[in-house]
């Protein structure tokens, strides 16, 4: 099975060694992973912050880059959230139409494509210690992951998953939010963590590294005593 792999800039610039990590699974499973280099942002930011004609711009490209027939799969549920859901209406009644078609129907979170594609859920991974498992809202709520990262986790060696209190609210991120908002932010950001923390839990997992980066700026500077991780490095764990 071939897979292109979209790798979101924030991951692409911040948190490299997780997009290595997901190819480490993927390879494991046999499939053949492909990148594109010429791959940039799918516009999302510019999205949000009202920029609709500039995002169309960025939007075409990515439109091009993955032009393909191959499964594509990324590590974010709000990236792939924003080219499945929003994509439709910037180029409604376009050339593009078809194309878009057919991106949105090949496009997969990576839990998603390990789950529902695959149909694997267990990596034999091994982490030893306690998770607790946020729902960002991009999975949540743009791609309705729900159920599939638990059970990914629950199969991994030494790994004891608890739930904490309002798993499925936002950690407060949201892009230019958290720039805008800054208080409320990180209001929201401290209510998570706490929420993780009063779980019992050694690592704080998620789906989305945006959300994971904004939570581990609230953890780093308070030093409290929990690590972030996404879903990606947990699965590659132990083999």
């Amino acid at each position: 099975m071939n897979v292109q792999l979209f790798i979101p800039c924030f991951v692409d610039q911040l948190f490299p060694e997780t997009a290595f990590n997901m190819v480490k699974v993927l390879e494991k499973l046999g499939c053949n992973v492909m990148y594109n280099s010429d791959q940039t942002c799918c516009g999302q930011p510019a999205f949000n912050a009202g920029y609709h004609d500039e995002c169309k711009s960025v939007a075409t490209k990515f439109v091009k880059d993955f032009h393909t027939f191959d499964y594509i799969v990324a590590p974010s549920g709000s990236c792939s959230g924003f080219v499945r859901n929003y994509y439709s209406k910037l180029f409604d009644n376009s050339a593009a139409h078809n194309e878009v078609k057919l991106l949105k129907k090949n496009l997969y979170e990576f839990t998603e494509f390990l789950v529902d594609v695959l149909h694997v859920t267990d990596l034999g991974a091994t982490l030893n210690g306690v998770g607790t498992y946020h729902d960002a809202c991009g999975a949540l709520r743009e791609c309705g992951i729900k159920q599939g990262p638990r059970k990914l986790l629950e199969n991994v060696k030494g790994l004891e998953l608890r739930e904490m209190n309002d798993c499925e609210v936002c950690c407060g991120f949201g892009g230019t939010f958290s720039v805008k908002f800054e208080p409320i932010s990180m209001g929201m950001g401290e209510q998570k963590v706490n929420n993780a923390v009063a779980s019992g839990a050694d690592y704080l997992i998620s789906t989305d590294l945006s959300c994971l980066m904004h939570l581990d700026g609230y953890i780093r500077k308070h030093g409290t005593n929990i690590k972030i991780m996404h879903i990606a490095d947990v699965l590659a764990s132990g083999w």
